[in-house]
């Protein structure tokens, strides 16, 4: 655990359900394990941060799929944790654009940045927030990432799977493809000389 004071508020960081003490608020972000309902209640509000306009796009990975399709506008969405999974009522929203060229870090930094705006708003505003509960078919929830995904078609161009490219992780699931009995591991970054 790691604690600070910021702004006159005291903030911790877990990694494990099971170190949470309680307190005002509690923000989920990247959370891969289920929160329940006896953690929430150590809060006066468990808050969860997912990359997609709730109720569409429920489930893992939401903004890397959204890449995927070729969006280049990201939502962010601040909801309540409940159960089921990402059902629970939006306290706030934001969006972040892409211009299609950036790679994974750099998506990543942007939904950052959103994220923390959403975090910030959230304490800033929290006695004055009313939470609205999601409504509309959310379709199917996204599936989780596998390296699977990451699999290049050799007979395809680079511009056809650019996209899939831009939101590959080298160390979790790099990019592949298999061509004459082997398998070739493709790594992408940008020539920072190039401006």
């Amino acid at each position: 655990m790691d604690e600070t004071t910021l702004k006159g508020h005291s903030v911790s960081l877990h990694h494990d359900k099971a170190d949470l003490p309680g307190g005002d608020i509690l923000f989920l972000v990247s959370c891969s394990q289920l929160i329940r309902a006896e953690e929430r209640n150590k809060y006066k509000a468990s808050l969860v941060l997912h990359a997609s306009d709730l109720p569409k796009g429920r489930g893992w990975s939401p903004y890397v799929w959204a890449v995927l399709k070729g969006e280049n506008q990201i939502t962010v969405s601040l909801l309540e944790a409940g159960e089921p999974v990402d059902s629970g009522a939006i306290w706030l929203k934001t969006r972040f654009a892409l211009e299609g060229h950036e790679l994974l870090p750099e998506i990543n930094a942007k939904l950052f940045e959103a994220e923390i705006s959403l975090m910030s708003q959230a304490v800033e505003k929290f006695d004055s927030i009313k939470p609205i509960p999601q409504a509309g078919d959310p379709g199917t929830y996204l599936s989780k990432r596998s390296p699977e995904d990451s699999r290049l078609d050799p007979k395809k161009t680079i511009a056809e799977q650019f996209d899939l490219l831009r939101i590959v992780d080298p160390q979790r699931y790099p990019a592949f493809f298999d061509f004459r009995g082997k398998r070739y591991l493709i790594r992408i970054e940008k020539d920072e000389n190039d401006q």
